[in-house]
């Protein structure tokens, strides 16, 4: 029995690992064209913080620029009621380009990033993968230079999203708000 529950765990830790390996990459990914500004329009996740709040989510900005040793240096501000909140988050290359890799120095979790698809002068989709003391959970998100996406990229979100498991409750294009410079908070 002992055996048996420690082989069925093993093959779920397995599947679960390869589940992320399939996650694809950016071929030929170019660092540099990806760093500048984005919106964030698209956001999915199965995570229970999503849930919870993802009736009170807007879109936000993003800054992507690199750093000398060849990380990214990501600051996104987001409104939060009448003001903004900046955070800033180092994602560490790792040896495939493309993916990064992050922890969260608030809530331990660790992050296994993807840019799975990207144009660099109109949208970039972005997969990750966050395993946390309380589990693992999927985030897609859905990046723009403006503001506005095609319904075309738009769909390609939403079904890059349900590709990766996630329900049409946990896939939310964020609404517009007004300009927040992603410097200021």
């Amino acid at each position: 029995m002992h055996a048996t529950l420690l082989g069925v765990l093993g093959l779920a830790l397995l599947g679960a690992l390869n589940a992320q390996d399939t996650i694809p990459v950016q071929s030929d990914f170019q660092q540099d064209k990806l760093t500048g500004r984005w919106y964030s329009i698209g956001l999915a996740s199965n995570s229970n913080w999503f849930k919870e709040k993802k009736h009170l989510m807007k879109m936000c900005t993003t800054i992507i620029s690199a750093t000398t040793d060849g990380n990214l240096e990501v600051t996104s501000t987001y409104p939060k009621g009448d003001q903004c909140e900046k955070r800033n988050s180092l994602y560490t290359k790792t040896e495939q380009p493309g993916r990064f890799s992050y922890t969260s120095p608030r809530w331990g979790s660790k992050h296994d990033i993807r840019v799975v698809e990207t144009n660099y002068d109109e949208y970039a989709l972005v997969a990750t993968q966050i395993s946390k003391s309380t589990g693992s959970f999927t985030m897609v998100l859905l990046y723009s230079r403006t503001k506005e996406l095609s319904p075309e990229r738009l769909e390609r979100f939403t079904q890059f999203s349900k590709e990766q498991g996630l329900m049409d409750d946990e896939i939310l294009i964020l609404p517009q708000t007004g300009e927040q410079p992603a410097g200021e908070a």
